[in-house]
């Protein structure tokens, strides 16, 4: 596949490319290479000229709960525990009706296609079969999903409370399930938080995690409340981070933690050590009162770190949202901290495709050997009146775009349409 355009692309922090009138050549999944001029070998292939169109690579959502899509823009006069009480866990239990969760899933996949996001970790629910199910469905879509049943078996309402053997159990049948019968679909161990699980189910999936090699997904220290509670749980543990570490749950190069807002600088080396992938959710932490993550030092001090919307803390899948909300709580951090300089939209971008896109490999930019994962961008009647370079299209579809500028998306090197037109789009 050869496509022809304007290409944009961040291959590192601080590192912004941009290619005019470029040929980019794929071979199967990966980018073979990005050229000026198309090299002779594929002078007689067929090219898709996509002419002005600017092309940026697709999204990567680390930090999404796909049955709260139907909860996005709710609640956010209450902070974390309260709004979990309140609207969070109603709406999760609805998800033992198998027709209920089919339609929602339909329309949070294709939610996801609509902005951008190609590549996604999801927290499901507790419910073996409608989690298996969006793992079906996320395979006949054509994005790639790592997808986590929850855990949780203390500290939630009765019909969410799973018995600890049985959350095990099923835990690990859609582990073996999922390795026969998927291809590009997988599982990501999904411990809700600390306080909704027990030392024992937490020993468990730890245990999981050492016998299939698995990723993991939780919350870590994202409202103050919470991480009282945690000491209160478990006194005998010094930190919040140091709970996963005792249970086997921060896997070298293979977590994801969510928040991690109130972390002292021993917390910080051990996530550092183990590799651990900070997914920063400015949008929730500002909606549910959390409070800021020091992005700019946790960077500066060499913490694995992306942007994530977490739906529905944050109010919207969109990533052009999860960006710009990026830059704008790091500007407010700088003005408390000074030291602290915020981040450019460029490094915000960069944390949205490459940073995450790392989680899943070489993913997020347009580097030979990289999977190809793509959005082809067309500026709006209303954007097209003013010529603009290439960084200002990308500026205005981050800052005031849409789903409508988008004019095609690709995923793995292939052209991915709407995964389920006549569903609910979302």
């Amino acid at each position: 596949m050869i496509l022809k355009g304007t290409f944009l692309h961040t291959p590192a922090l601080g590192e912004l490319e941009i290619r005019p009138n470029a040929y980019l050549v794929t071979e199967g999944r990966q980018v073979a290479g990005l050229y000026d001029t198309l090299p002779p070998q594929y002078e007689n292939q067929p090219v898709t000229d996509w002419g002005d169109a600017l092309i940026i690579p697709a999204f990567t959502d680390l930090h999404i709960h796909a049955p709260q899509i139907v909860n996005r823009g709710i609640g956010y006069d209450k902070q974390l525990l309260p709004w979990l009480e309140t609207y969070t866990f109603p709406a999760e239990a609805r998800f033992a009706d198998p027709v209920f969760a089919d339609r929602a899933w339909k329309a949070f996949l294709n939610k996801l296609w609509a902005v951008g996001t190609m590549r996604f970790s999801a927290f499901a629910t507790i419910h073996k079969e409608a989690a298996w199910r969006l793992m079906e469905l996320t395979e006949q879509s054509g994005l790639r999903g790592l997808i986590g049943k929850v855990n949780m078996d203390r500290n939630a309402p009765d019909d969410l409370r799973e018995d600890t053997d049985a959350s095990l159990a099923d835990t690990e049948e859609l582990i073996c399930r999922s390795r026969e019968e998927l291809k590009h679909t997988g599982f990501i161990l999904t411990p809700r938080f600390v306080p909704s699980t027990t030392a024992r189910l937490m020993e468990g999936l730890g245990g999981l995690a050492e016998k299939y090699d698995l990723p993991v997904q939780s919350h870590l220290s994202e409202n103050p409340s919470e991480v009282a509670w945690v000491s209160q749980l478990h006194p005998d543990i010094p930190t919040y981070t140091q709970v996963y570490d005792c249970f086997g749950l921060l896997r070298q190069d293979k977590t994801i933690m969510a928040h991690a807002i109130y972390l002292s600088e021993g917390e910080k080396a051990l996530l550092k050590d183990r590799g651990t992938m900070l997914a920063h959710c400015a949008l929730s932490n500002v909606n549910l009162s959390s409070g800021v993550m020091p992005l700019r030092q946790n960077l500066a001090q060499g913490l694995r770190c992306c942007a994530a919307s977490d739906v529905a803390g944050g109010h919207t899948a969109a990533m052009t949202h999860t960006v710009t909300a990026t830059v704008q709580t790091s500007k407010l951090n700088w003005l408390t901290h000074p030291d602290q300089s915020p981040l450019s939209l460029a490094e915000a971008f960069y944390l949205a495709t490459r940073g995450a896109g790392a989680f899943f490999g070489d993913v997020g930019a347009f580097l030979p050997g990289y999977e190809f994962d793509a959005l082809v961008l067309r500026p709006t009647e209303l954007d097209a009146l003013v010529e603009r370079t290439p960084f200002e299209q990308l500026e205005q579809f981050l800052y005031d775009g849409d789903d409508r500028s988008i004019a095609a998306r690709y995923c793995a090197g292939a052209l991915v349409p709407q995964p389920f037109p006549n569903s609910t789009r979302g």
